[in-house]
Parts: C-alpha cells; sequence; structure tokens
C-alpha cells in the first residue's frame, strides 16, 4: 500500500513506476544524500542506501562497487558535468532514473541562493534516451507527467500541459 501523504507530486508518480517495475526484494542503491524521498521508499518497502555525497563526476567508485542490485537516480544527472560517465561506471543492472526536462519557456534551473545547486543541463526525452542508449542500457518503460502550479501567468498556465518531468526504467544490455 502506498504511503497516504506524498509532500510532492513527483514523488507519488515516481513510487508508483517504481512499483511497477522494481520488487521490494531489490537491494537499491539511491544516487545522492539521504533524502526525503529515498525516506519514503524505504517506508514503502523497500532496500535502500545512499551514497555519501561525493562529487560523482569525479569519483565513481560508488556505483562501480555497490552490490545493489537497481541504482536510483531521482534529478540527478542533470546536475552533472558527466553523466555519462556514471551511468557507463554503474555496476547494477537494472536503473531507475527521472530528470526535469527542458522547458523551452524557461531558462535552465539555477540556485540564487546555493551556488551547488545548478543544472548543466537539462535534456529533452530524445536526448536522455539517447545517453542511457549509449552509456549502455536499453530503456524497458518511461514515462512523463506535468507539474502545474497555482500561480497565474503565461508560464504557470503551460506548465498544466507541458511535460516537465521524464522517468526511465532501463536495464543493462
Amino acid at each position: 500500500m502506498y504511503a497516504t501523504n506524498f509532500p510532492k507530486k513527483r514523488y507519488k508518480h515516481t513510487v508508483e513506476f517504481l512499483k511497477q517495475h522494481i520488487a521490494t526484494t531489490e537491494s537499491i542503491l539511491d544516487l545522492g544524500v539521504e533524502n526525503p524521498l529515498s525516506e519514503l521508499l524505504k517506508k514503502e518497502g523497500y532496500k535502500v542506501s545512499n551514497t555519501s555525497g561525493e562529487d560523482l563526476d569525479v569519483n565513481t567508485k560508488s556505483v562501480e562497487t555497490d552490490p545493489s542490485e537497481v541504482v536510483t537516480a531521482f534529478e540527478i544527472f542533470e546536475h552533472l558535468v558527466s553523466p555519462f560517465t556514471v551511468l557507463k561506471n554503474i555496476k547494477a543492472e537494472k536503473l531507475v532514473t527521472s530528470i526535469p526536462l527542458r522547458l523551452w519557456f524557461a531558462t535552465a534551473y539555477r540556485s540564487k541562493t546555493d551556488p551547488r545547486d545548478r543544472h548543466f543541463h537539462e535534456f529533452e526525452s530524445w536526448q536522455f534516451d539517447w545517453l542511457l542508449e549509449k552509456a549502455g542500457w536499453k530503456i524497458i518503460a518511461s514515462e512523463k507527467w506535468t507539474n502545474p502550479t497555482k500561480k497565474i501567468g503565461f508560464r504557470p498556465l503551460l506548465r498544466w500541459f507541458t511535460p516537465r518531468y521524464y522517468i526511465v526504467y532501463a536495464e543493462r544490455i
């Protein structure tokens, strides 16, 4: 049974997608430090461990040596200078990953308060698919969803119709 309270819409979509493709008996390495979504996955019955905050652009040891059957990466790859290196070096045979999609009506995200919180990449879905395939992954399933806001304006209106998030389940070729 799903948790009754999802703090963010994307968490609900993520958990539902994960449950379609990954059994709770499979071990998961979640890229990034412990966070509200990884905690939610644990409450849903998944065995999740997290990386320790190392810079995955320069140190891929955790994905190369971790014995987990599945790697998850939720809104991580857009922050890396070279996501190809991480994707290529993942030891696990299964991958579930999501990204924010590039929006034609908005500039790339860059936090005004945290200089580390910026997007080096905002992909279109076909670009991300190509990156995964080039790194040795076969896409089994994918979904997109919107991220509407309750603000007034042209861009908030577009967010009701334009997909913002893309999630993929892939297996190692």
